[in-house]
């Protein structure tokens, strides 16, 4: 299944039932009275968050989607058939905007969270409720109200708490798969992911956090060159960003240099985002001899004096731990604040 992170759809809640026009007929009573019914309410469109859906494919496919009207009323009073609301199932995470005027409709950021986006037309009113002790036999019914139609545009946003950043092959998706149960495509070559991946990282026996894997950014991305921008968005709800770099080529001149060119897309990108709280893993110090990987740790305090630094390798699990429970004292430190 494709990964489909956004999409523009037009949904058309349910018309109202028409009242009835309609007299008893009953023997030896002239025209009996009125006795027409109102009409049915439209059905709703009304949008469900579901865990089990990672993708708005399906609305790729299917562009429009109409609610049930209602019926019209009948005589003997009987009230017109309400219309079936129709349901769409999202991803949780999915954002619904007006797609005309980029007015935010709602955040569906909670299992089975339920938003009615458009309301069915109410039903028109028959004869019936028109009589009086001066109009015994109206004729007078009103029609059922049109649904409402709107264009709505569903942007995904995965839910997670850490998000990982940094160059095509700097380590993010071995890291994602050593500390996590994801399984993301690995292989020596660029932009092996192409879509993001999310896992829970498991700090202790009752508490855990997820970190999503992003597709890996180059200079010029904010320019549309590469895959990352397109996924960026994903990385508005997280609390901290992770920035790998690959020490396993280069020195610090070419860290400081890694760091910078992903900030810029970043800052191109979103100013939000690129002021969110950085931690700099210099990633793949198993590639290093000892004397290097001391020279890059002097000169990496020198360079982010005021980040949060750690070495790692996702090989032989050196520094993960660390990393691990410090994402999970930072965590639960920003819950007990609020």
């Amino acid at each position: 299944m494709r990964f489909i992170d956004e999409a523009v759809i037009e949904i058309s809640s349910g018309d109202g039932g028409n009242g009835c026009l309609s007299f008893r007929r009953e023997k030896f009573i002239p025209k009996g009275g009125p006795d027409g019914g109102d009409g049915g309410k439209g059905g709703n469109i009304n949008f469900i968050a579901k865990e089990s859906l990672h993708t708005l494919q399906d609305f790729k496919l299917k562009r429009k989607y109409k609610a049930q009207n209602g019926r019209q009323g009948k005589g003997k009073n009987m009230h017109g058939k309400d219309g079936e609301d129709t349901i769409l199932k999202v991803p949780l995470g999915t954002v619904l905007i007006n797609d005309e005027t980029d007015e935010l409709l709602c955040d569906l950021t909670k299992s089975n969270e339920v938003y009615t986006a458009v309301k069915g037309g109410t039903g028109g009113l028959g004869n019936a409720r028109f009589k009086t002790s001066t109009n015994r036999a109206p004729r007078k019914t009103t029609e059922g109200k049109l649904g409402e139609i709107v264009k709505v545009r569903l942007e995904l946003k995965v839910l997670a708490d850490v998000g990982l950043l940094g160059k095509p092959n700097a380590g993010k998706s071995t890291l994602i798969s050593k500390i996590s149960s994801a399984k993301p495509k690995i292989a020596d070559y660029p932009f092996t992911t192409l879509s993001p991946n999310l896992g829970v990282v498991k700090i202790n026996s009752y508490s855990s956090f997820v970190v999503a894997d992003i597709p890996g950014l180059i200079p010029g991305a904010s320019e549309g060159i590469g895959l990352g921008i397109d996924f960026l968005k994903h990385l508005s709800r997280v609390e901290i960003l992770l920035h790998l770099i690959d020490v396993e080529e280069g020195d610090s001149e070419r860290i400081k240099k890694d760091f910078d060119d992903i900030n810029k897309e970043l800052e191109e990108y979103s100013e939000e985002l690129n002021q969110k709280e950085q931690w700099v893993v210099i990633s793949k110090i198993d590639k290093i001899s000892e004397d290097k990987r001391k020279h890059i740790e002097k000169e990496s305090k020198k360079l982010f004096s005021r980040k949060n630094i750690f070495y790692v390798s996702s090989i032989s699990g050196s520094g993960l731990e660390n990393i691990i429970q410090s994402i999970g004292n930072r965590l639960a430190n920003e819950k007990n604040k609020s």
